[in-house]
């Protein structure tokens, strides 16, 4: 059944490049399989232009702050809009790493341990925080994606660097125990773990460079490990998809540590949907084409749901 369709992209974080390379993407793929698709860029906090279009569904194509934050959400709910992705209780819980954290915790999701710092804290209560989490550690935004602002801090001199970058994008930012080893995501796709994914790159951490730009970035479909290392990823990342009460899809990124334990670092309830995306990549490997992909999640989101079940 041919829809018309709204995809949302652009919008105001710091990844508004990002989205409209994602929203573009979908957009071809949709009108590949015959539907009507409207562009919308949203370039401030406001539904009007989504609207205008008088939309059976929007597609949400936006990372970052009214996007995955689960501001747009709730306005596209309020206004009778389907959308595509998580609900706003589960797309703020994605949005803002502390709250995932604490649902992890709640879901004995394992996760590394972390402290939260204030824009307002003296330095001697970071420093206090640092001794309980010890060095080295990650040093993140509370709320920002594509690793915006994101460092590894191997000592109190880059903490506090590290700090003063990741503070720009709020008042809060988040100090995480570093852990040493493999890195790997998981795409979640209508409650089914996808294949696992390695990323193997030159970088100390998993940076917007190492994202976007580094051509030696690897992404190994099917890595060499074992294979109940692998459904055990995929039982976390399920688990994590669950624990903050996602819906359609997400993505989890995860670390395998040197000593075999595996750690959840967060989920990505709108996931880049670019050539370079991980989650494409990953419903690629199940047998889903990337058109095939967009469709489907146009079907779930148009689906409606009985009371008690479990999206």
């Amino acid at each position: 059944m041919h829809r018309r369709i709204a995809v949302l992209m652009g919008g105001v974080s710091a990844e508004r490049e990002v989205s409209l390379k994602s929203g573009k993407g979908i957009a071809e793929a949709l009108r590949q399989k015959g539907h009507e698709v409207h562009e919308v860029d949203i370039a401030e906090e406001s539904i009007v232009p989504v609207v205008a279009v008088k939309p059976e569904l929007a597609f949400i194509a936006l990372h970052g702050r009214f996007g995955e934050d689960g501001g747009i959400q709730g306005l596209l709910e309020e206004a009778g809009i389907a959308y595509t992705g998580s609900d706003p209780q589960a797309s703020r819980a994605g949005m803002d790493k502390m709250a995932s954290k604490c649902f992890f915790i709640t879901h004995d999701v394992p996760t590394p341990p972390f402290r939260l710092v204030t824009a307002a804290q003296s330095w001697e209560k970071v420093e206090a925080a640092i001794e309980e989490i010890g060095l080295p550690l990650i040093v993140k935004p509370l709320r920002q994606g594509s690793s915006y602002g994101v460092s590894l801090a191997k000592t109190g001199e880059q903490v506090a660097t590290g700090l003063a970058e990741a503070l720009k994008y709020g008042q809060h930012a988040l100090l995480e125990r570093f852990i040493p080893g493999r890195e790997f995501t998981v795409g979640v796709f209508d409650q089914a773990a996808l294949p696992v994914i390695e990323l193997r790159h030159s970088h100390q951490i998993f940076d917007f460079n190492a994202k976007y730009t580094d051509r030696g970035t690897e992404r190994i479909a099917h890595p060499e490990i074992p294979r109940e290392v692998a459904e055990k990823l995929q039982e976390l990342a399920l688990a994590a998809h669950r624990a903050l009460g996602c819906r359609h899809f997400s993505r989890v990124d995860l670390m395998l540590e040197n000593d075999g334990c595996p750690y959840v670092l967060e989920v990505n309830t709108i996931p880049g949907f670019t050539e370079k995306s991980l989650f494409p990549l990953a419903a690629r490997e199940a047998g889903i084409p990337f058109a095939d992909l967009c469709e489907r999640i146009v079907d779930l989101a148009l689906t409606p749901v009985a009371p008690g079940v479990e999206v």
